[in-house]
């Protein structure tokens, strides 16, 4: 699933050095399938991906058992290509497939939205961001842990989900055991950032263990933005809105298989 990408080694050097770059800095690092990158011209991250491929964290819920150790992304485009880079201790791997590059406190740079796991209290969600200065990457907010290890959650996406200026982030906690959807609004003011959760409904899922895929996710066919999961048992396609008011409401929208999910989001 995410064995490293061999041979070349990146031109550009880690950790917020600015050197000219002749090819991208993921080449011959990044785990295979995990890059992630910002479209069109952007300050801050315009690529973020996973390295260190580790089997330490023995869970192998995306279908194997190798987990990447390091966080890198691309802080600035061509030609300098300055980088930052997150190391985990031991104790913890990304357990993910890919991050997240999303926006979620408006101020026009991406932040980088992973799962990251802890070998004895289980996963959290966790926002980096760039360094004050722009030359490195640091933990702008996260989710407790949920507890136990071996426990994960599968991201669904971010959006502004209930039209209120700011941005939430939605997940499945615990997928194949909890299946509950929770929701956490992202805040940032001169004391730093935080995640808050706001609201939180079970029956739901988006993963079944070995999958090195997450199914559904978050779309808008022109009335706002629409959580597209299965429910509990797989058999039917779900949409779930977050109201202004905070509540979560899921109707059913019809028999649950890929096709019909790729459908809905495609808002078809």
């Amino acid at each position: 699933m995410r064995a490293a990408v061999a041979m070349a080694l990146a031109v550009c050097l880690a950790g917020g050095a600015a050197s000219a770059c002749e090819q991208p800095p993921w080449v011959g690092a990044a785990m295979d399938g995990s890059l992630a990158q910002v479209t069109g011209a952007a300050p801050g991250p315009v690529a973020a991906w996973f390295e260190a491929p580790t089997t330490r964290y023995a869970h192998g819920v995306l279908g194997d058992a190798v987990e990447a150790g390091a966080l890198v992304a691309q802080l600035d485009d061509f030609p300098t290509c300055i980088t930052g880079r997150i190391e985990l201790p031991q104790a913890e791997v990304f357990e993910d497939l890919a991050p997240r590059l999303v926006d979620l406190d408006g101020d026009g740079r991406a932040e980088i939205v992973v799962v990251q796991s802890h070998r004895d209290l289980g996963a959290r969600l966790a926002v980096y961001g760039p360094t004050s200065d722009g030359a490195g990457l640091t933990l702008r907010a996260a989710t407790p842990n949920i507890g136990q290890p071996n426990r994960w959650l599968a991201p669904i996406g971010a959006a502004d989900l209930d039209g209120d200026g700011t941005m939430e982030i939605a997940y499945i906690d615990r997928p194949h055991l909890a299946r509950t959807l929770r929701v956490w609004r992202f805040t940032s003011d001169r004391s730093g950032a935080r995640l808050t959760e706001v609201a939180a409904l079970a029956g739901l899922t988006n993963h079944r263990i070995g999958e090195d895929f997450i199914t559904g996710g978050i779309r808008d066919c022109g009335t706002g933005p629409e959580i597209i999961t299965a429910n509990a048992d797989w058999s039917r396609v779900m949409l779930t809105t977050l109201s202004p008011s905070g509540d979560l409401t899921s109707r059913d929208i019809g028999r649950f298989s890929p096709a019909a999910i790729a459908g809905a989001l495609a808002c078809r």
